[in-house]
């Protein structure tokens, strides 16, 4: 009788441990969350996480993109109005900057990325670009339906609708609302729209 498949043991390990680290970020916080709260609520032990993670900060990358990986493909609406699905997809960009507990979780991230070449290529690379590939598929069909100009740089439109946003969030230099999201889609969506066309 065969025993024990390893890999499926050490799946069910893996999973455990993303899990409680989730569970333990929402509990208490990225700056009191450590490996060995995060090993003792998954029931492994703490050399087991650090043979698979560099650190606490590379588990809760995996967490998080592991919940996106569940949550499905991203998907913008695409409604027919570029603006106003624009509009849709930066309010809850900025909902989710305002948030207390989601945005300490991405402050400590980026805090840690500072020091991390790798792991800032991670965040970027698993976390950030699968975001921004889906706006940019978006802002591609605004374009072949003549909602934006042909010359523009779509990666560079991205920057405008995110950059701002990212900025005052960092610098702490504003309130992060819906009219401020708004604001930034307006103006994004002046600078992009072909003359012709009616402005959104």
């Amino acid at each position: 009788m065969p025993g024990p498949d390893p890999s499926r043991r050490s799946e069910r390990s893996r999973r455990a441990v993303l899990t409680a680290a989730l569970d333990l970020l929402a509990e208490t916080g990225y700056s009191d969350l450590t490996i060995e709260a995060i090993a003792a609520r998954a029931g492994v032990g703490k050399q087991t996480i650090y043979r698979w993670w560099r650190g606490k900060g590379a588990v809760i990358l995996d967490a998080l993109v592991d919940a996106a990986t569940v949550a499905g493909d991203i998907v913008l609406p695409d409604t027919g109005d570029l603006g106003a699905d624009l509009r849709t997809v930066i309010r809850d960009t900025v909902a989710e900057f305002a948030d207390p507990r989601l945005s300490a979780t991405t402050r400590a991230l980026t805090i840690e990325t500072l020091a991390d070449d790798e792991l800032a290529e991670q965040v970027r690379d698993r976390l950030l670009r699968p975001q921004l590939a889906a706006i940019r598929l978006r802002l591609r069909a605004g374009q072949r339906a003549g909602q934006v100009r042909g010359d523009v740089d779509l990666d560079q439109v991205i920057e405008l609708l995110f950059g701002p946003i990212y900025h005052r969030w960092l610098l702490r230099t504003g309130p992060l609302t819906d009219a401020y999201a708004d604001g930034v889609v307006k103006l994004t969506m002046a600078a992009i729209t072909p003359v012709t066309a009616p402005r959104q």
